[in-house]
């Protein structure tokens, strides 16, 4: 009965929890015709506000038969051509987009009450970039990317920090290389979507869509 009590409790919470959205707004006049110029306007605005992890967004990628899975990556870099993270090429995401290039990305900033949407499709980046990449990461990161058999079972945590503790020993007083099963991928986007939170759910939305010569249109969208 105790236990009982308690789910009600958590489900009344969640059924009535209300957050309305009143701090800011999103109109024609203010948004870019460029979403790669108005991404990285918001951008700078989550870094000057100090929001918790700025560049966590959400990867969703899907295997051939349409099983998503979705999971936080961080941003690592942003141009023209796209969105730019790093992770193991042999990950159970890794495995996906191998199998299916057609991937999303969520950035969700709470404290601004805004959100990216970003579909669009995947490609590794160059091995020079990701070279670069990990030779700027941090001893201890570079040495994780060589112990976890990512997304693989694991017996227990002493078989992986055995692991650390070995390769640490190994590449003792020696640069550590980067692992062939690690690197860097580009999402190359299609659409873009900025949405602006709003007072009684009544958001607003731009969607930019590329055509195939290139060119960026915006359109509004119902919240």
């Amino acid at each position: 009965m105790f236990v009982l009590a308690i789910m009600k409790k958590l489900k009344d919470e969640i059924f009535n929890l209300r957050v309305d959205f009143a701090i800011g707004s999103l109109d024609e006049k203010m948004i870019s015709s460029d979403p790669f110029r108005q991404f990285n306007k918001w951008m700078e605005n989550a870094l000057a506000a100090k929001v918790l992890e700025p560049t966590a967004m959400t990867l969703s990628t899907a295997t051939k038969k349409g099983i998503v899975g979705s999971r936080i990556v961080l941003l690592r870099d942003l141009d023209k051509k796209g969105f730019n993270f790093f992770t193991n090429y042999n990950s159970a995401k890794g495995r996906e987009m191998k199998e299916n290039k057609n991937v999303s990305l969520n950035f969700f900033w709470p404290e601004l009450q805004r959100q990216v949407r970003i579909t669009g499709v995947i490609e590794k980046l160059p091995e020079k970039a990701s070279e670069k990449y990990f030779a700027s990461r941090p001893r201890e990161s570079q040495i994780g990317a060589w112990a976890s058999n990512q997304s693989e079972v694991l017996t227990n945590r002493q078989e992986l920090e055995s692991r650390v503790e070995k390769l640490f020993i190994e590449f003792d007083g020696k640069k550590v290389p980067r692992p062939k099963h690690w690197g860097g991928y580009r999402v190359k986007p299609t659409q873009i979507e900025f949405w602006q939170g709003r007072q009684s759910r009544l958001h607003d939305r731009f969607l930019f869509k590329k055509s195939r010569t290139g060119k960026w249109t915006m359109s509004r969208l119902n919240p």
